[in-house]
């Protein structure tokens, strides 16, 4: 009995470990990203990530928060719920939180707090604050820009003395809100106001380094949507992988801009290393409008075998999917000011490339969709990678047996 267990044992023992199996794609994506790490390190003195900071377990999830009437709730049914910046007066004070999942390119949640609710200072409520801040991506304070603004600068102020001990890694974000009845140059005057007002009262409570954004948004231009695009790009793993790999669609195919947009929110995840142009964002972002309402109500309806088979005929004689660019939308247009082309090509249900083309570069398209579909393959795998896995290594087929 003892020697058939050795002998098993023995066997176990010299069987060979799984092997993890990586394609040349894996392989590329991981020597980008080690590249990438080591200029990031080169920039920032030698520093490296803090390994300690803690990853969030489930959803990533936003704080909306800040004073009543601010404008939170309008905030979030304009991005996330596509409501008309218009019909946002009639919507109702927030009494109590609110809370959204929100099934994008990657899951997350938005929480938006009523303003009247102090969870830090306020008897009357009782909040477990290790289940609101735990998982927390990003925390975005709002600030009402006509108003007087300096309680809520000193709310803030009092959040962040409660959260910097024990959640140190939230990013926060502060959104001052309702400036598209202000000039432009005041409009930077009042987020100079807000920052220095939040620079002393922190600085008087013995916090010198102000570790928080300031954006300028309205909910009636593009501001606000441009300002969410940066506080999702702190919650992509990864982002410079992304980045890299829209620079090098750029150059190949000499592309003025490249955007990766969320087509939901019309959020952009990533662009390329080119400094950023508000008006060519504007334009993307319009177009994708445009193309995927378009697509929704004649992109998608059912094609009988009959259509199918007279389509795969003469004189074309191929199946239909071999027939087109790409199963998802597909588009180009040209500007009338600069005769620039502008194109959209969809990565999945969720993500779409939106680039703005050089001028005279429509007639080499075929070589431009060739280098287009090499990116799109390579940010599908890229976000095959990132995804969640579970512990189990994954096993060469061939080894294994």
């Amino acid at each position: 009995m003892s020697a058939d267990s050795s002998t098993e044992t023995g066997s176990r023992s010299s069987r060979p470990l799984p092997v993890r199996f990586l394609t040349p794609a894996s392989l590329n994506l991981h020597r980008v990203f080690e590249q990438n790490e080591q200029r990031v390190q080169k920039r920032s003195g030698g520093k490296i990530p803090d390994p300690t900071r803690p990853a969030t377990k489930g959803k990533p999830r936003l704080l909306l928060m800040g004073q009543r009437r601010s404008g939170k709730s309008s905030i979030s049914s304009v991005v996330f719920h596509k409501l008309p910046p218009n019909e946002t007066l009639f919507l109702e004070s927030t009494a109590r939180i609110q809370k959204d999942s929100l099934n994008s390119f990657m899951e997350f949640q938005v929480w938006d707090f009523p303003g009247q609710i102090d969870i830090f200072e306020n008897p009357a409520y009782s909040f477990d604050l290790d289940a609101i801040f735990s998982e927390v991506g990003a925390l975005i304070w709002v600030v009402d820009s006509q108003d007087d603004f300096s309680e809520a600068t000193h709310r803030l102020s009092m959040v962040v003395l409660n959260l910097r001990r024990d959640y140190p890694h939230i990013n926060i974000e502060v959104f001052v809100h309702k400036v598209d009845a202000l000039a432009e140059d005041y409009r930077q005057d009042i987020v100079r106001d807000v920052r220095m007002q939040i620079a002393d009262e922190l600085g008087d409570n013995g916090v010198e380094e102000l570790n928080m954004r300031f954006h300028a948004t309205s909910i009636y231009d593009h501001s606000i949507f441009q300002a969410f695009s940066k506080v999702i790009q702190q919650l992509i793993p990864r982002l410079g992988q992304l980045e890299a790999m829209l620079t090098n669609l750029c150059r190949s195919c000499r592309f003025e801009k490249a955007y990766l947009f969320d087509v939901n929110t019309k959020i952009y995840i990533a662009t390329d290393s080119t400094p950023e142009d508000m008006a060519s964002y504007e334009i993307c972002s319009d177009y994708v409008d445009v193309i995927i309402d378009f697509t929704e109500v004649y992109g998608s309806w059912p094609r009988s075998q009959q259509w199918r088979e007279r389509l795969e005929g003469e004189p074309w004689m191929q199946p239909l999917e071999n027939q087109v660019a790409c199963e998802w939308a597909e588009s180009t247009m040209v500007l009338s000011d600069a005769q620039r082309p502008v194109m959209l090509r969809e990565v999945d249900r969720f993500l779409a490339i939106v680039a703005i083309m050089k001028e005279g570069s429509y007639d080499k398209m075929p070589q431009i969709n060739m280098n287009v579909d090499v990116a799109v393959k390579g940010l599908t795998e890229f976000f095959e990678i990132t995804k969640p896995k579970d512990s189990q290594e994954v096993v060469n087929p061939v080894l294994q047996g």
